[in-house]
């Protein structure tokens, strides 16, 4: 499965790492690489500033890109992105055609402001629900809850949770031995429920 991470200037890094870090430990505890390949993806091929000054460089732009199976859109800073209408359209058309999407943190605000997450069940950073559920008042916004299954869609709250999320979507996918493997691997402590 090809796992997009969409990142942007000012993206909280944990919200990108994180799920990489996941998606890739996963494929190699399976020996079968491309049980999960996880790519960067941006608005253009130049350096992205995420948090901090922490500086990455993705691997596509919108533009140009392998197909995608999940889409997982990262927050941080997010206004800027909110106000792109070429970023925003690409969530939206690649929702249609994905498997899966996904948002740690304010990325759900993307998700929403896409028409991706419309009168579904969602959660995002403890920060900003007050939020979320004032711009979009048809989303079902949960407070203290890691992460939110709602079909074809998972939404996480912030930066650490992504981690939980995605350990979540490999037990979707690859079932619950590779995941458990894979917190054991990272020696993470999986909260492998939502609540």
């Amino acid at each position: 499965m090809n796992i997009a991470i969409y990142i942007y200037d000012d993206a909280e890094v944990l919200d990108f790492s994180g799920p990489y870090e996941v998606f890739s430990t996963a494929a190699r505890i399976a020996n079968q690489p491309d049980v999960f390949t996880p790519f960067l993806v941006a608005e253009t091929l130049q350096p992205v500033t995420a948090r901090a000054g922490y500086r990455v460089l993705p691997h596509h732009d919108v533009a140009k890109h392998p197909p995608i199976d999940v889409l997982l859109v990262v927050g941080g800073v997010h206004d800027a992105e909110m106000h792109k209408p070429a970023v925003i359209d690409w969530i939206r058309t690649q929702s249609v055609t994905a498997q899966h999407v996904a948002s740690v943190c304010t990325g759900a605000f993307l998700l929403a402001k896409a028409g991706v997450i419309r009168d579904h069940t969602v959660t995002t950073h403890w920060e900003d629900i007050a939020d979320l559920r004032e711009m979009f008042p048809a989303l079902t916004v949960l407070e203290n809850q890691r992460w939110a299954d709602a079909g074809s869609v998972t939404t996480s709250a912030g930066i650490s949770a992504g981690i939980d999320m995605s350990l979540s979507l490999v037990r979707r996918f690859a079932g619950d031995a590779l995941a458990t493997a894979t917190a054991r691997k990272m020696e993470y402590d999986w909260r492998d429920t939502a609540a």
